[in-house]
């Protein structure tokens, strides 16, 4: 049987990712970094919205799409430069989206949805950006908090999990404290949301 639209566009995103010459060992395997990425937010998003629509989950799949493209020393190392390095990071995975999507025969409309979708328009208004937001941090809380605090200082860690949980709803709440911290990242963020 053929592959659904969706099918292709998931495994066209899985394809370009796995090009991520930036890689995490497991084992013998070399897994390229956005890759898991992509794949942790498929996961996770599932978990957290079992209904997630297939505009969503492409959303999710494609968030960091060919993130590597487009280095942060590419622009001044602030918070200015860092605010527009992630503007133009969303723009490119948004196009880039939208062009396999348009590829694959979807719908001038579906595809404008995804790409809303990914560059988080209308959040805390827009449910599904809002979704892919708490997917995002739930995402980042679980399987980066830990290696993000060894770069950082407590104040610095602090101070993203509080930007980290003003972003998310209450059932991202919820679902964050669900997560099986370490003793000392579960200190952090109690110190974060206090």
């Amino acid at each position: 049987m053929k592959p659904t639209k969706f099918e292709t566009a998931i495994a066209i995103i899985d394809k370009k990712n796995a090009e991520d010459a930036d890689t995490y060992q497991v084992l013998d395997l070399a897994y390229p970094k956005e890759l898991l990425y992509s794949q942790r937010m498929t996961r996770r998003l599932i978990a957290f919205n079992p209904s997630a629509s297939d505009a969503l989950k492409i959303a999710a799949r494609a968030q960091h799409i060919c993130r590597w493209k487009i280095q942060r020393n590419e622009y001044p190392m602030d918070r200015v430069g860092y605010l527009k390095w992630r503007q133009k990071l969303k723009m490119m995975h948004a196009e880039i989206t939208g062009e396999i999507l348009q590829e694959v025969g979807f719908e001038t409309q579906f595809i404008e949805r995804v790409q809303k979708i990914i560059l988080k328009k209308g959040i805390k208004k827009n449910e599904e950006s809002q979704i892919l937001e708490d997917t995002i941090c739930l995402v980042f809380l679980e399987y980066y908090l830990v290696a993000f605090a060894a770069k950082h200082t407590d104040e610095k860690v602090i101070d993203i999990l509080k930007k980290t949980w003003v972003k998310m709803s209450e059932k991202g709440h919820a679902a964050a404290l669900l997560i099986p911290f370490s003793e000392a990242s579960l200190a952090l963020v109690k110190q974060a949301i206090s």
